[in-house]
């Protein structure tokens, strides 16, 4: 809740004295919100406390900033929303600036502010509109609730859907919305169906991946996942957390009656005229069910290798190693690795008129042309083993596995391989060399793997410095030794100090990391000898092989992200003395 206009007077006991004087606020509430403000110790304003221990109301704090400024307090109401006088000032001006025209007559323009001691913001009005202005003082949340309800205003008020929803008028219709930009339309929808969209929206425009609507103790936690951490991004009362998921499930086409069990679905969106996919997953807690939405926007995504941050090393092997006529070629990481990006970039670069490329998919999340892409639907039997089967018959060149999770889809893949065929997939393993025994774990007798795996490239994303608020900086004595010790040369570090552009965090976007293991005849006898991961590695050192470490160093090194995000995603730096020098 915004009270940002009080910071124009001259100390925090100015705002209180004139609320004392009113009789609106007692000594003992002034004195408590001071201490409340000292406790706090984060520039928070004092009409910004005072509100929220219920000391005194927004209303009354604008009706003190009115008087001390000698002009008039107005109290909003939606009735005097006017869109011809509001078109005297462009939208955008009006949301970045929380003001709003009322009225004009004989040429004097009547203007809702929020803070009057701003006058270079009066007088730029009065360039902009050629007429003369008379201000008068409102709430923020007045004003914001103002600008809503102007036709294709992009201002949702929280606060207002949040009160709207306590009164219980709450209504679920039943359709998939079809634009979610277009907010003439959801200003006169339903809080909650308001709500959901604005999480939605605000999601797509912030770059999350993923969003996590989740029950605490006494509210509703949104959360967004942006460059693979999780920001809060809002809070809403508990008691709207049936209505919300009932909402997604309705959109998802989930069953709204069944609270006990998982669900899985998905929602298709128009936003700013292109199409989002959403993924939608609802989990059962000790508090209620939460949910949990992957964003697919193919807007923001690169499905061009060279795009993907490939060392050129590392590029070389993989496009040569992926114009192989037969084979397997694995992706491996953790979930939100970006293996799936990978395997359909890789799909992109061979793709042609003359290759029958085909896939096998759980769910599919970007549509290719030239692709023919299979979903597999489990509830009816078709399982990624029996879809691959299945389309062996279908005379492929290129298979793409959306994931090898059990012995009897990695055994077809790798039958597929030997029989002339070229198989893309991902596996769940931490590095490229324990792919070979993952396999074996799962039953698949070496000499196969040994005979149809060509390579495993392992990667990781990492976060990449915000360009705006990029700084060299002198890290650590230690950490300057470590990486020394490892055979790396780092002239210079570098970090993002924080900015708007990257929410003080000094992060904006990512970057892949990666490894790739390329198994020719030497590494391929050794699988065959049922071998541990520590023997593969070995192997693959003696080969040069680029690790992960090595791959994220090289990246500090370029000045495009930290040490702290490799070693966050490798290891410590205790780990530092055990890594095969590369050299510069």
């Amino acid at each position: 809740m915004s009270t940002s206009s009080h910071h124009q007077f001259s100390g925090p006991t100015k705002l209180g004295d004139l609320l004392v004087r009113q009789g609106y606020l007692t000594e003992d509430g002034l004195r408590a919100a001071l201490e409340q403000q000292k406790k706090d110790g984060r520039g928070k304003l004092l009409g910004e406390i005072l509100v929220d221990i219920a000391a005194c109301s927004e209303d009354q704090i604008a009706e003190c900033i009115a008087a001390e400024y000698g002009v008039p307090f107005a109290k909003l109401e939606l009735r005097l929303c006017d869109q011809k006088t509001a078109d005297v000032l462009p939208r955008e001006f009006i949301e970045n600036n929380l003001v709003m025209p009322l009225f004009i007559v004989r040429n004097m323009l009547t203007l809702a502010v929020s803070e009057p001691s701003n006058l270079f913001l009066i007088e730029e009005i009065e360039k902009l509109t050629s007429l003369r202005v008379q201000v008068v003082v409102s709430t923020a949340k007045d004003i914001r609730r103002m600008i809503t309800a102007l036709p294709n205003s992009k201002v949702f008020v929280i606060d207002d859907i949040i009160e709207e929803s306590k009164s219980g008028d709450v209504t679920l219709i039943e359709e998939a919305i079809e634009d979610i930009s277009d907010i003439e339309e959801v200003a006169g929808q339903s809080p909650v169906i308001r709500l959901v969209n604005y999480v939605l929206y605000n999601a797509v425009k912030e770059g999350a991946s993923d969003i996590h609507i989740e029950p605490a103790e006494k509210c509703v936690r949104v959360r967004y996942r942006i460059d693979g951490r999780l920001y809060k991004s809002l809070e809403v009362p508990i008691t709207l957390l049936s209505p919300l998921t009932s909402r997604i499930k309705i959109m998802a086409g989930l069953d709204i009656s069944e609270r006990r069990l998982p669900q899985d679905g998905r929602i298709h969106v128009m936003l700013d005229g292109r199409k989002v996919d959403l993924r939608c997953s609802t989990f059962p807690m000790n508090r209620g069910e939460k949910t949990v939405i992957r964003v697919l926007d193919t807007r923001s995504v690169s499905l061009v290798l060279e795009d993907l941050g490939f060392s050129e090393d590392i590029l070389t092997g993989v496009v040569s190693q992926i114009q192989n006529p037969n084979g397997i070629a694995l992706v491996t990481g953790p979930t939100g690795s970006g293996k799936s990006t990978t395997l359909y970039a890789m799909l992109n670069n061979i793709s042609s008129m003359e290759n029958n490329v085909c896939t096998v998919e759980d769910p599919i999340e970007y549509n290719l042309p030239l692709i023919n892409q299979f979903q597999i639907q489990e509830r009816v039997g078709l399982t990624f083993s029996k879809a691959l089967r299945t389309l062996l018959r279908q005379d492929p060149d290129v298979i793409m596995v959306g994931e090898v999770r059990d012995e009897e889809t990695a055994r077809t893949a790798i039958q597929a391989a030997l029989t002339g065929h070229l198989v893309l997939s991902t596996l769940h393993t931490n590095d490229a060399c324990s792919a070979v025994t993952r396999l074996i774990n799962m039953g698949v007798e070496p000499y196969l793997i040994g005979a149809a795996l060509n390579m495993v490239l392992a990667q990781r994303l990492l976060r990449r410095i915000c360009p705006k608020c990029k700084s060299a900086y002198e890290p650590p004595r230690n950490v300057r030794k470590a990486i020394e010790r490892m055979g790396f040369e780092i002239d210079e570090f570098h970090k993002g100090v924080g900015c708007k552009n990257c929410r003080n965090t000094g992060y904006s976007g990512r970057i892949g990391v990666h490894e790739l293991l390329v198994l020719d005849d030497e590494i391929r006898d050794i699988v065959v000898t049922n071998p541990t991961v520590a023997a593969v590695q070995e192997a693959a050192h003696r080969k040069n092989m680029i690790t992960l470490k090595h791959d994220g160093f090289r990246k500090v090194r370029e000045g495009i992200t930290t040490i702290e995000e490799v070693l966050h995603i490798t290891g410590d730096l205790r780990d530092a003395g055990e890594v095969t020098p590369v050299g510069k």
